[in-house]
């Protein structure tokens, strides 16, 4: 116990997801990557002294943890993604608001390192992104589920990806239906309407969720510029490309143009002095 008051929150990471193969040598190795590591510790069942499928890393600083965060969550251990995040995240924050969403369509390339790393740009995540996938095969079923920690972020994940391609097609974004009410979805006036007196009655956690949107809406409002940057760095590159055809092209319509014209001209030439000689000829007889 006294191990677990001793160790820096801040600079410790929360695994989780994690096979019973796992063990904390093979996390010692994999998080050291990140930075230098001062403690690994898996909780072990007290019968089977199995893990339970969790863990904590501490490092050195908490900049390596926030590193470790970046580069090691869904990073899949044993055909499992991890759940990495900082061991202090007020848990407060993680509760199921009713912001989960349905993604369809999903390319059988698409996994759950994929759509973490997509969909997380808008906020955090209750957990990690579930793809369905077949029992006896593991392949994906073509769609998955996404939950945020609050609505803004899930409405700005709805209106910047619905039809936006991953991988090879085209994805449908919108909210998922309610297990317990048929036909009703998720994202509904009254959810959002608890969820909003919830954050009322917890003032760091209200303060916390608007922190969290106004940055993510930064990151989203600058993906949206770098990809008009993109459109119109493609639209001069196409501009570019279709003059250059011109001009190549210019010469040889050039000369297909002034071949008539010089054969007018030169008929025109030529009908002249065939009608002088012609009155010559009628003089002369």
């Amino acid at each position: 116990m006294a191990q677990k008051h001793d160790r820096n929150q801040e600079a410790s990471v929360y695994i989780g997801n994690l096979d019973d193969r796992v063990t904390d040598a093979l996390i010692w190795e994999l998080m050291v990557q990140a930075g230098p590591v001062l403690n690994v510790h898996l909780p072990k069942d007290r019968v089977t002294q199995g893990t339970q499928g969790y863990g904590f890393c501490e490092f050195q600083s908490s900049e390596d943890a926030d590193y470790a965060v970046k580069i090691m969550n869904m990073v899949k251990l044993f055909g499992k993604p991890m759940r990495v995040n900082k061991a202090s995240v007020d848990k407060r924050m993680q509760q199921d608001v009713g912001a989960k969403l349905f993604i369809g369509n999903l390319d059988p390339e698409v996994d759950e390192k994929a759509l973490y790393d997509t969909f997380a740009a808008f906020g955090d995540m209750v957990q990690a992104p579930k793809v369905a996938r077949d029992g006896v095969s593991g392949n994906s079923r073509g769609f998955a589920f996404v939950s945020y920690t609050t609505f803004e972020a899930a409405d700005m994940a709805v209106e910047a990806m619905n039809g936006q391609y991953l991988a090879n097609k085209p994805v449908s974004v919108g909210y998922a239906f309610k297990k317990d009410a048929k036909g009703e979805r998720h994202g509904s006036a009254a959810e959002r309407l608890l969820a909003k007196q919830a954050r009322k009655n917890d003032p760091q956690a209200d303060s916390a969720a608007q922190a969290m949107y106004t940055q993510q809406a930064q990151y989203a409002q600058q993906a949206q510029y770098a990809q008009q940057a993109q459109y119109a760095q493609q639209a001069q590159y196409a501009q570019q490309a279709q003059y250059t055809q011109q001009q190549q092209s210019y010469p040889y319509q050039q000369q297909q143009h002034q071949q008539p014209q010089y054969q007018q001209y030169h008929h025109h030439q030529q009908q002249p002095q065939q009608q002088q000689q012609h009155q010559q000829y009628q003089q002369g007889w």
